[in-house]
């Protein structure tokens, strides 16, 4: 029992021809003991033993230590208590071999193999007793007087360490995030590029190639751990979507008109009257010209050489869609947006709603990423009980609709406008239909 809490005995050679009960001195092991003898009670900027454990778990990542490891340092801390980590005193704990093995779920090899390896990282120090065992035992005030088991002294030792490499590590993982948010992004304003690209049938290889540029840069930006490495991809995505930008509004200034024909025009102005508009709540303009009639006053065709960034698109400008759909106001960074604002707000907005990447994509396709905004907007000013099912199912209908030419989001966007006007301005407007002409 007593090898059970021990590591293995001192070599059998040489002089040391006997198991002597304490554990063989390593390199690991001589250093840790040192940092533990000059424990004189908590560093300075500590107040208390959970100031410790909290500045060890953060620097964890940067010392490369494993969360199996840190877990067993964390279930150790569980036996001290406060009177331990006075000058004078010894943080000293004593589970038996069992306990431990039951409580972090480990076989007698694999506690052993942990307890070396807190060792040789330096993290605690064993006091081992002549028979090999863990105990100790404490005064009525609860001071210890007798303890051999783990010394956890060296923790309050590199507790200087542990805080200077936990906020290395905010920083990293800060600037990480960061440039991460760029490189996604930059991916969004290439896709948006593509689609306008297809959209207007520009053909050449420039455009495949960009899409399998942006593909591989992402793939490998995905295995990225250093910031300096990260930059060099993130630069070289952006330089790629400014590169392309330029190039697609170059192809546009050179056109006269929208796309030509069914074939080329954009898909968000293909849309289809709905025989009975008012079995659904989601009903949206007609675009398209009919034959001898101009396009409906209340919503401009958007078939246009450019697409504005702050212009109105659909028949609403983005300011005026976060009035009517607040709830994009907490993910845009102004009170007045542009639309690639607006359509990051909405894939961000997403999430709140249960609407799936996937869907979000499907919707971006088949409506077009401003109208897709448009549509998310209004399913977000929908209250819960209005949802047979939830907000995603009654957004993937919409993209349904879309698909088949039948998605009309007109007089559901005029609705919103007269709910947000006061009540007297609503009444004079009642005799009105939505495309502005009197019934």
């Amino acid at each position: 029992m007593a090898h059970e809490n021990c590591a293995p005995g001192a070599p059998r050679a040489g002089f040391a021809r006997s198991a002597t009960g304490f554990r063989r001195l390593t390199p690991g092991l001589l250093r840790t003991d040192r940092a533990a003898e000059g424990f004189a009670g908590l560093p300075a900027g500590a107040a208390m033993p959970g100031q410790l454990l909290a500045a060890f778990k953060e620097a964890a990542p940067q010392l490369g230590i494993s969360p199996r490891l840190v877990h067993a340092v964390d279930w150790l801390f569980c036996f001290t208590q406060p009177q331990d980590w006075q000058a004078g005193a010894r943080p000293i704990v004593w589970p038996s071999a069992r306990m431990q093995q039951e409580a972090l779920g480990l076989s007698p090899t694999q506690a052993k193999a942990i307890n070396r390896r807190l060792i040789e990282l330096g993290l605690v120090s064993m006091k081992d007793s002549a028979n090999g065992k863990r105990y100790g035992c404490r005064d009525p005030q609860g001071r210890i007087v007798e303890a051999y088991g783990f010394d956890l002294a060296p923790i309050a030792a590199r507790y200087g360490e542990f805080r200077r490499l936990a906020e290395e590590g905010r920083t990293v993982r800060q600037a990480m995030g960061r440039l991460r948010r760029r490189a996604t992004i930059a991916k969004k304003a290439i896709v948006q590029i593509l689609e306008t690209a297809s959209e207007y049938g520009f053909a050449g290889e420039e455009w495949p190639a960009l899409a399998r540029d942006m593909a591989a840069l992402g793939r490998a930006l995905r295995a990225v751990e250093r910031v300096d490495e990260m930059e060099v991809g993130v630069a070289s995505l952006e330089r790629r979507q400014t590169a392309a930008r330029e190039r697609l509004e170059a192809l546009l200034g050179t056109m006269d008109s929208g796309p030509m024909g069914a074939k080329n025009r954009p898909h968000y102005n293909n849309y289809k009257p709905t025989p009975d508009p008012e079995q659904d709540t989601v009903i949206a303009a007609e675009n398209c010209n009919r034959a001898g009639q101009g396009p409906e006053p209340s919503l401009p065709a958007p078939a246009l050489r450019r697409r504005p960034d702050k212009g109105m698109l659909h028949g609403v400008a983005p300011d005026e869609l976060v009035r009517l759909a607040p709830r994009l106001k907490p993910y845009l960074r102004r009170p007045s947006p542009t639309w690639p604002e607006l359509i990051d707000a909405a894939d961000w907005l997403r999430h709140d709603l249960g609407v799936s990447k996937a869907l979000w994509g499907e919707a971006c396709l088949a409506m077009g990423r401003e109208l897709a905004a448009v549509a998310l907007a209004v399913v977000s000013t929908k209250e819960p009980g209005h949802f047979t099912a939830s907000p995603g199912g009654y957004f993937h209908g919409m993209v349904a609709r879309a698909k088949l030419g039948e998605l009309r989001l007109e007089r559901t966007v005029w609705a919103l406008r007269r709910a947000a006007q006061p009540e007297h301005e609503r009444s004079r407007g009642r005799d009105r239909r939505p495309d502005g002409f009197r019934a």
